[in-house]
């Protein structure tokens, strides 16, 4: 299937690349930062699935896919649920609500696969994903914590252990930074510094040499530089 994705944010448009990237059925064709840009892909490509984020300058999401004769199965990627319902009023396939998993991304691909082939699925796998859970059991204080991934903003060592910042509030676990690095899927987490691992899709700033997550600013050490940027940036 190709497809194109349609997103004024550079962090949005890196993150669905990415997960693009580990679904072997999907190609690529562009990247777009506007619908103008996306109008004149289309005229050229014959495109199968667009993601297409809704509050655009300029035009939204809305109106550009108003304006098509010929429409390639879309999928939403938004921040903004209000829009749902007008969404599926347009026969959208999905209505992706940022910031959304790899495992939720993955999901709406079945769904397009099932538009395009009937009702059989034709993703079996993704490249990188061989775990389906989408939690980490975190035991601290004679407690158990079911921490879904998408609550996870960032992971912090203090020395013998790690804390967990999860909604402003933090939970500490005696855990190696070392092990949560191997645990946590690859696609959703990255290590910026020997001190943070971070949640891809919670990183909305990069500022100097630091990212933004909320409130707080997380370095980015000089070894793990490189990494990030290919990972987030």
């Amino acid at each position: 299937m190709k497809c194109i994705v349609v997103d004024d944010e550079a962090l949005a448009r890196k993150l669905l690349e990415k997960y693009i990237s580990q679904i072997p059925n999907l190609e690529l064709v562009a990247m777009c930062k506007n619908p103008m840009e996306a109008a004149a892909v289309l005229q050229k490509e014959t495109v199968d699935v667009m993601f297409l984020d809704i509050q655009m300058p300029q035009i939204t999401g809305i109106s550009f896919l108003k304006s098509l004769n010929q429409k390639p199965f879309v999928v939403f990627t938004t921040a903004y649920e209000q829009y749902a319902l007008e969404g599926y009023s347009l026969d959208v396939v999905d209505y992706l609500l940022k910031p959304f998993s790899f495992e939720r991304f993955f999901q709406a691909m079945n769904k397009v696969s099932e538009r395009l082939q009937g009702s059989q699925p034709i993703i079996a796998e993704a490249k990188t994903t061989k775990n389906t859970k989408d939690y980490i059991l975190v035991k601290s204080e004679h407690r158990v914590h079911r921490l879904k991934y998408s609550e996870i903003d960032f992971i912090e060592s203090m020395q013998a252990y790690v804390a967990f910042h999860v909604d402003g509030k933090r939970i500490l676990s005696l855990n190696t930074m070392k092990k949560l690095e191997q645990e946590l899927p690859n696609h959703q987490f990255i290590r910026i510094h020997k001190s943070y691992i971070v949640a891809i899709d919670k990183v909305k700033l990069l500022e100097g040499n630091q990212v933004v997550i909320g409130q707080s600013k997380l370095p980015i050490g000089a070894s793990y530089r490189e990494q990030v940027m290919k990972g987030i940036f």
